[in-house]
């Protein structure tokens, strides 16, 4: 019989293959749909799958870059950099609290920091941001901080772990 070698990516490259397509869809995706019920889900979604597929570490950074980019790139308007920081950390939120939760329960852990991260942002949004944005500026802010990031993160959730499901890594 012949000899057949399975040819095999080396657990370090798989990792940083897999971190680059979670990173690109994160950034690139938003670029080209600007619906926050379609892009929102997705990068929910990709910050859950680079939990478990990668790590905290690598995760955090998957939900910093993309806000960064978008700031940088003008995708998101001048006047909304106020909450990009904020918005970075309300994916670090939700990343912390999925990572120590999942163990119990992915569906708790989902839901767990899908309502901690809105409750964030919309706290950020009606206590910080009337003081420093145009009262017709945090309006619409209030709106796109409220219960469509608890929905597109939930919904992210849900993504992850049918995508999960199918790699069998749930």
């Amino acid at each position: 019989m012949k000899n057949i070698s399975a040819l095999a990516i080396p657990k370090v490259r798989a990792k940083v293959l897999v971190f680059t397509l979670l990173l690109a869809v994160a950034i690139v995706l938003p670029m080209f749909i600007h619906s926050q019920f379609v892009t929102g889900p997705i990068v929910n979604a990709t910050l859950f799958l680079a939990i478990v597929l990668l790590g905290p570490y690598e995760a955090v950074l998957v939900g910093l870059l993309p806000s960064a980019v978008a700031l940088s790139s003008g995708l998101l308007p001048l006047p909304l950099a106020p909450m990009v920081p904020f918005i970075m950390i309300s994916n670090a939120i939700l990343i912390g609290l999925f990572y120590y939760l999942r163990s119990t329960s992915f569906t708790l852990g989902v839901i767990v920091a899908s309502v901690c991260k809105f409750v964030f942002l919309y706290a950020i949004v009606t206590l910080l941001m009337n003081t420093m944005l145009q009262e017709t500026l945090v309006s619409k802010l209030s709106i796109m901080m409220s219960w469509p990031q608890l929905v597109t993160a939930l919904l992210g959730g849900a993504i992850a772990f049918g995508i999960l499901k199918m790699l069998k890594k749930l």
